[in-house]
């Protein structure tokens, strides 16, 4: 088995890299690794339904869609990550058990009671420290979880605090839980990079055959241009979200405004805006120019520029407006 403790912390290269040895290595692998502030949401959901947009923004946090399903989890450099990438025969490659016993073996010598619960959680006292899910590639399987150490849990509620009724959509939703660092449970002083060694010495002495592994410059180049072709684009993090409705209203100083917006992969396929503002123009000329758009700030702020936008929304701000889309 393959072993990697690769210091880069940047998530768009830390998902990439765990594609790339899926798909590309034949070895066993074993990888820890740990991201800046990030919010990485499971395959199959909905990024906008998932996040605190506005906080996300204020925080420069990033925001990336992973390969595996399951639900959104929040990264910071108090969580240590953990990845097994094993080769296994067909029916046999999923076992979320396998692969968190050795995280529980680690606490246990520790001295913290720590159990595996529920379909896919590590706990102690009940309280959640670490997600795991899994993705199958031909003959292997990719497993990854979360290791909650000392992560600041203000930032993790407040990144993934969003409103459950704006949003309608048949999206996987994360379902939030009560959650706890293992640093709190600790009878010894630990820091995560110390207890990251404890966890890699650990994997190596129960897989003898395990050797250190550095990624090579053919590696890296290929990681990166994963990074710049999938895991930074748009198209990947949001655009692939599924189909989704979204109303929302909002109060501005011209009068309230209720948007009810259909998106299919990104892109807004339909919208509808009522609510008791003046204008001196019709609105449907609105929702004509943000039909076929992408559901993207960035994209709608500037398709509004160029527009008397006053006359449409009657002392109504640009960016009020825009926030109400979102």
């Amino acid at each position: 088995m393959l072993c990697i403790k690769h210091p880069n912390t940047d998530p768009w290269f830390n998902l990439a890299a765990e594609e790339y040895v899926l798909k590309n290595f034949t070895d066993d692998v074993f990888m820890l690794w740990r991201n800046h502030n990030a919010i990485i949401v499971g395959k199959h959901q909905n990024t906008l339904a998932e996040i605190n947009l506005d906080y996300v923004k204020e925080k420069g946090i990033k925001v990336v869609r992973r390969m595996s399903g399951g639900g959104a989890v929040f990264h910071d450099m108090g969580n240590l990550n953990f990845t097994f990438i094993m080769n296994g025969e067909e029916g046999h490659l999923v076992d979320f058990r396998k692969f968190t016993l050795p995280i529980l073996d680690v606490l246990k010598k520790l001295d913290i009671d720590a159990k595996f619960e529920g379909r896919n959680d590590l706990t102690i006292d009940g309280l959640k420290f670490s997600g795991n899910a899994e993705h199958v590639y031909k003959q292997r399987v990719l497993h990854h979880g979360t290791l909650l150490f000392s992560s600041v849990m203000s930032d993790l509620s407040n990144a993934l605090k969003v409103n459950p009724l704006k949003y309608r959509d048949k999206a996987v939703k994360s379902v939030r839980s009560r959650v706890t660092n293992i640093s709190e449970h600790l009878q010894q002083e630990l820091d995560v990079l110390q207890f990251r060694d404890l966890v890699m010495d650990h994997i190596m002495d129960i897989y003898p055959d395990c050797e250190m592994y550095d990624y090579s410059p053919e590696d890296l180049k290929k990681i990166n241009e994963l990074v710049k072709e999938k895991y930074s684009t748009w198209d990947w993090n949001y655009g692939y979200s599924p189909s989704y409705d979204l109303e929302k209203m909002i109060k501005t100083n011209g009068g309230f405004i209720e948007f009810h917006l259909n998106v299919k992969q990104g892109i807004i396929k339909d919208i509808k805006i009522y609510g008791d503002f003046f204008s001196r123009r019709e609105t449907a000329e609105i929702e004509s120019l943000l039909r076929d758009t992408r559901h993207d700030e960035e994209v709608i702020v500037k398709k509004l520029m160029g527009i008397p936008f006053d006359d449409y929304f009657h002392n109504v701000l640009p960016e009020e407006f825009v926030k109400g889309l979102f």
